[in-house]
């Protein structure tokens, strides 16, 4: 588990494909003579599994669905990504609970604001952003962000997060231009919640008791 608060930045120095899995090698002088084998890193925002280690450099494995849902499967050498190491159990959540299981990718649509600060749009499907709500949290590339605004169209919905200087200085949010792709984990207590209250899909009638909660039985609890 994470929180979405970036240690480090990291440099893509090969991406290989062996069959059905792809490895990335990965050179940070931060935080890779620290790893061990088998340890989790938050590569951009996806929980990968550390497999091989020299020196400044280590390596970091994902199957196809992995590479499905984020933006590695055509990343390129060269490339920065943010990096963070599993929280500690017991630490201080800065940011907010982050799987590292990206749910999809999102596209960069617009950039406003002043030198400084901005304001970021990034376009994504509906099966990402029904998950995103006004002032609730996002992971976008591994940073944990505050959902400014959410704008729900037909087939994309968009929405806007801020960027202060320290996030903009630190992680690779400060290089994307229009048209960019990030990776995108949503609230995991939103996909919690959104399963309590739908039926069982076994033929049952949704007016019936079905094992989900209701809303006037969240209401009752307090909620």
């Amino acid at each position: 588990m994470f929180t979405g608060l970036v240690e480090a930045l990291g440099t893509v120095r090969d991406v290989r494909r062996t069959g059905r899995v792809f490895r990335l090698s990965i050179e940070c002088p931060t935080i890779a003579p620290e790893l061990v084998y088998g340890q989790s890193v938050a590569v951009s925002g996806a929980c990968l599994t550390v497999v091989a280690l020299r020196g400044d450099v280590f390596d970091v494995e994902m199957m196809p669905e992995t590479a499905a849902r984020t933006r590695f499967s055509s990343l390129p050498r060269g490339s920065r990504v943010n990096l963070e190491r599993a929280m500690k159990l017991g630490g201080r959540l800065d940011g907010h609970l982050v799987l590292g299981h990206i749910d999809g990718t999102a596209t960069l649509e617009k950039l406003s604001g002043s030198d400084r600060t901005k304001t970021a749009w990034f376009r994504t499907g509906r099966d990402v952003a029904r998950y995103i709500v006004e002032k609730g949290s996002v992971a976008v590339d591994g940073v944990s962000l505050t959902v400014i605004g959410v704008d729900e169209g037909s087939e994309h919905s968009s929405f806007s997060v801020g960027l202060i200087p320290a996030t903009l200085e630190n992680c690779t949010l400060g290089w994307i231009g229009p048209g960019d792709s990030v990776n995108i984990e949503t609230d995991i207590i939103g996909k919690y919640v959104e399963r309590l209250l739908r039926p069982r899909e076994n033929g049952e009638n949704p007016s019936e008791k079905s094992g989900g909660l209701t809303l006037e039985e969240l209401r009752g609890l307090g909620y």
